[in-house]
């Protein structure tokens, strides 16, 4: 490292540049440290915190965790649309199907809307009372502030359709025909 005194410095400020020298020589992996999808899982809620989300959870996984942080600034540049509450929720792992109220027939209330929220319950998150309030909290603080809601929660069911089928052995007789008669 080149000195950034000059010439006629003394020794005082000499022993001063030398811890910092040492300092310098420390690797620092700031761009992963940066990145949801490499930060360690320690350094998750102080990211978190640096990009002012408002609400953390230490029982949430680790993929909804690094999924908030990923959409922290996202959720933050469109605060107040609809489009902040479908990524507000996407984050943890759901789906919301929303009306607003100029959209039913008959027109409902100015300023109002409903959700339909379906949780998957996926990455070992399942869809607790308490999860889903964490999931409200968040619309709640992405909604435009002037909005209300109405919440409905949906249900996400898998299922398959099993074929069964047997064989049954068939006999086939094979008839040759002469062509003379």
């Amino acid at each position: 490292m080149t000195s950034l005194l000059p010439p006629n410095r003394t020794s005082f400020e000499a022993a001063l540049e030398v811890p910092q020298e040492r300092v310098d020589a420390i690797p620092t992996p700031l761009a992963s440290l940066w990145n949801p999808d490499t930060v360690p899982s320690a350094l998750l809620p102080w990211l978190a915190w640096s990009l002012s989300l408002e609400s953390w959870q230490s029982y949430w996984s680790d993929t909804v965790k690094r999924n908030r942080v990923r959409q922290a600034i996202t959720i933050a540049r469109h605060r107040g649309t609809a489009g902040a509450v479908k990524a507000a929720v996407e984050a943890f792992g759901g789906y919301v199907s929303i009306r607003e109220w100029w959209e039913t027939t008959p027109k409902g209330t100015p300023h109002t809307f409903a959700l339909l929220l379906t949780l998957s319950g996926a990455d070992g998150n399942v869809a607790t009372a308490e999860y889903v309030d964490d999931v409200i909290e968040a619309v709640r603080q992405a909604k435009p502030l002037r909005s209300h809601f109405t919440f409905t929660q949906g249900i996400n069911a898998t299922g398959s359709v099993g074929v069964i089928a047997a064989a049954r052995p068939l006999a086939y007789a094979h008839l040759q025909f002469d062509g003379a008669s």
